[in-house]
């Protein structure tokens, strides 16, 4: 459990670049994320050009942590293939928190950056990664070695568990 409870939202990073052998484990991380009906419909578009990541805070209010990031990873959907609609939003999730947890475990810092169903925010990263018709962006991961340190959240709350009902 680890990884999971050590997990946390880093906003600062130093300037060291992210090795291409880290950013591959980190897609290999989000691609082995569950998936209904295996349908996997996630692409990732890494983004490690400055002056694309400077861009993203222009129409993005809560990326301004990208202008230090020295990578972004855009989860993306593919609505081509599917048979089914239904479970896209939950498997790039899993394959978002999959990256995340997987950062961490690799002494990378990263914080999760919404996109989707915000329409501005969909437009804006479309038009900047020229994302073809048919893919859905769907979520933005501020990549980089951590700046800081930050404790374990310690959300574990007893008021929160159920059991059998209500």
């Amino acid at each position: 459990m680890d990884p999971v409870l050590e997990r946390r939202s880093i906003r600062k990073y130093t300037e060291k670049k992210v090795e291409e052998s880290k950013i591959k484990t980190l897609l290999e991380a989000g691609m082995s994320a569950p998936s209904a009906h295996n349908e996997q419909p996630w692409h990732f578009v890494v983004i490690d050009k400055r002056e694309i990541l400077d861009k993203i805070p222009e129409f993005h209010p809560y990326s301004q942590m990208l202008r230090g990031a020295p990578l972004a990873i855009l989860v993306c959907c593919d609505t081509s293939g599917l048979d089914n609609e239904d479970f896209w939003v939950q498997d790039c999730s899993a394959a978002t928190e999959n990256i995340l947890v997987e950062a961490g475990s690799i002494g990378l810092g990263s914080v999760w950056l919404g996109i989707y169903p915000k329409n501005e925010l969909m437009k804006g990263i479309k038009e900047l990664t020229y994302l073809p018709e048919g893919i859905i962006p769907f979520a933005l991961i501020s990549i980089g070695y951590p700046a800081y340190e930050k404790e374990p959240s310690g959300r574990f709350s007893e008021d929160r568990i159920h059991r059998n009902k209500w």
